[in-house]
């Protein structure tokens, strides 16, 4: 049975899918190593951001952010998942899903340094010259 349908074959209440979707990010987060770095790159940059005073756009471009990297990795690691349900063995299609899943990951962590450099290097050359 569909993990979100009961035995009458009726969705679930809201409540319990949305407790699902926590339980995904939860694991996620407990037993993904990248996820882990992700988070503590979110915390890192909030910290810099509230440090610097950076204006409402800037806040929701970095959340935006932060949204993306984190589901994409939360899609990673469900890819990966469900491709080593399905075999154990070295196929060639194997790693090619997980090889540009991951890559989708890689491509939108590098926009967003270069995107968080272009919001923050002003910041910190503008904080460097006021300390001089």
């Amino acid at each position: 049975m569909e993990k979100n349908r009961n035995e009458n074959n009726r969705k679930n209440p809201l409540n319990k899918s949305f407790g699902y979707a926590f339980e995904g990010i939860r694991t996620g987060i407990r037993k993904e190593r990248n996820m882990k770095i992700h988070c503590l790159a979110v915390i890192a940059v909030t910290v810099a951001g509230t440090f610097l005073h950076i204006k409402p756009v800037e806040w929701c471009i970095c959340l935006l952010l932060f949204g993306l990297i984190l589901s994409l990795e939360l899609v990673n690691t469900a890819l990966e998942a469900v491709v080593d349900l399905v075999t154990k063995e070295k196929k060639p299609l194997a790693k090619i899903a997980k090889d540009t899943a991951a890559g989708a990951v890689l491509v939108s962590a590098i926009a967003a340094a270069i995107i968080g450099c272009i919001i923050f290097v002003p910041y910190l050359l503008e904080l460097i010259k006021s300390k001089r």
